[in-house]
């Protein structure tokens, strides 16, 4: 069964029917190579409602099969999501996101809960630096500066 097929039987045994322009939406996510935004689904997805693939991405949220990711500029991308709970190391300078799992937070959870008297839901935490490829190609280029610097 293909990836699209299980998505769409999961939907269908939460009781959401199951449109074409639905799968469209589908299969453009699914097709997405790293994080991405509602907007790149859009142009992929010609003549499906914005609203559609807004309800769509919500519904593919609650299931599971995509993940949010808060970008440092505060725009809302989306991962296929192939994990349970997880948090994302977000790169400032070249965007990348990795996923981490390592995630101790269940006491501050539980402290917070009670301090405030909410019923806590779930967290969602995103981590933001410079990725090794970036800290590595800001140093060559710190390295340049300061030889060209000192030739001049």
């Amino acid at each position: 069964m293909s990836d699209i097929d299980l998505v769409m039987e999961r939907l269908e045994l939460r009781g959401h029917r199951v449109t074409e322009s639905r799968r469209r939406v589908i299969a453009a996510v699914l097709e997405q190579p790293s994080h991405f935004t509602v907007d790149d689904v859009l142009h992929r997805v010609r003549r499906v409602g914005r609203a559609t693939v807004f309800r769509t991405m919500k519904l593919l949220t609650d299931l599971n099969v995509v993940c949010r990711v808060l970008m440092d500029d505060g725009t809302l991308h989306y991962r296929v999501s192939t994990r349970g709970h997880h948090h994302h190391l977000v790169c400032r300078d070249c965007g990348r996101v990795e996923d981490f799992s390592q995630c101790d937070v269940q006491a501050l959870v539980a402290d917070l809960a009670r301090a405030t008297d909410y019923e806590i839901a779930g967290h969602w935490l995103e981590v933001y630096g410079r990725c090794k490829s970036c800290q590595l190609l800001g140093a060559s280029r710190e390295e340049a500066v300061s030889t060209a610097n000192a030739r001049s």
